[in-house]
C-alpha cells in the first residue's frame, strides 16, 4: 500500500524525517488552514496517486480533564460554520441544500492500528479564543472534540479521489482563551512522532 503523511507544518513531523525518508515514505506539508491544504494535497494527488493518505498534527481539545499531548483518531471532521446565519440561528449547509460539511475517515481492512482514542474533530478558520464562543462549543458537542485547521480538507479530498485516509491529533492546548504558559507544544510533537513511526510500522509491514 503506497501511503502519503501529511502535515500542515515541517514542526510537527520534523522528528518524522529521517525516519520516512530511509523507509522512502512520501511526505507533504500543505501550509496551514483549509484552502492551502486542500490546493497542496490535490495537486500532489494529481501528480502521483496514493492508496492512503495518513494526516497527522496537533490540536486544541475542548475536554480540560483531558490530559495535553496524547494523540487520537479522529474519526470524523467538521468544516466548522459552514452554512448560513439567520438572525442568530445556524442554517447548516445540508440543510441549504448546497453541500456537506461533515467527513469521516476512510479505513482499509484488516490492519491493526496503534491504540488511541477515537474523537471529533471540527476545522476552523479562527481558532476559538473567547469564553463565549467556547460555551457555545461546550453545549454543541458531547464528544471528545479537537480542533484544528486543516482536518476536514484532507478528508475532502481523500472522498473525492476515493482513497484511505486517516487523522491522528496530538493536542497542545485546550481550547480556552489564549494562554501559551499552558500550552505543550514539544510534548505533543513528541508523542505524536512516536504514534507515526508506529502507524507507518503497521502500513507498511
Amino acid at each position: 500500500m503506497k501511503i502519503l503523511v501529511v502535515a500542515a507544518t515541517r514542526a510537527e513531523i520534523l522528528p518524522s524525517l529521517p525516519f520516512l525518508e530511509e523507509r522512502g515514505i512520501p511526505y507533504l506539508i500543505t501550509g496551514i488552514g483549509m484552502v492551502a491544504t486542500t490546493y497542496s494535497l490535490t495537486k500532489r494527488l494529481l501528480e502521483d496517486a496514493v492508496d492512503m493518505v495518513v494526516q497527522v498534527g496537533i490540536g486544541g481539545i475542548l475536554d480540560r480533564s483531558a490530559r495535553l499531548g496524547e494523540v487520537y483518531q479522529i474519526s470524523t471532521d467538521e468544516i466548522f460554520g459552514l452554512g448560513a446565519d439567520d438572525n442568530g440561528l445556524f442554517i447548516p449547509i445540508e440543510e441549504l441544500g448546497f453541500g456537506k460539511r461533515i467527513f469521516k475517515e476512510r479505513l482499509p481492512d484488516g490492519i491493526q492500528f496503534p491504540p488511541a482514542e477515537r474523537a471529533q474533530g471540527i476545522t476552523v478558520n479562527n481558532v476559538h479564543g473567547a469564553v463565549g464562543n467556547i460555551a457555545q462549543l461546550q453545549q454543541q458537542y458531547q464528544n471528545l472534540l479537537i480542533e484544528s485547521m486543516e482536518g476536514a480538507a484532507v478528508f475532502f479530498v481523500a472522498e473525492q479521489v476515493q482513497i484511505y485516509c486517516l487523522q491522528f491529533r496530538a493536542t497542545s492546548n485546550y481550547i480556552e482563551p489564549r494562554n501559551r504558559d499552558t500550552w505543550e507544544i514539544a510534548l505533543a510533537i513528541k508523542n505524536l512522532n512516536t504514534f507515526l513511526k508506529k502507524t507507518v510500522d503497521r502500513l507498511t509491514a
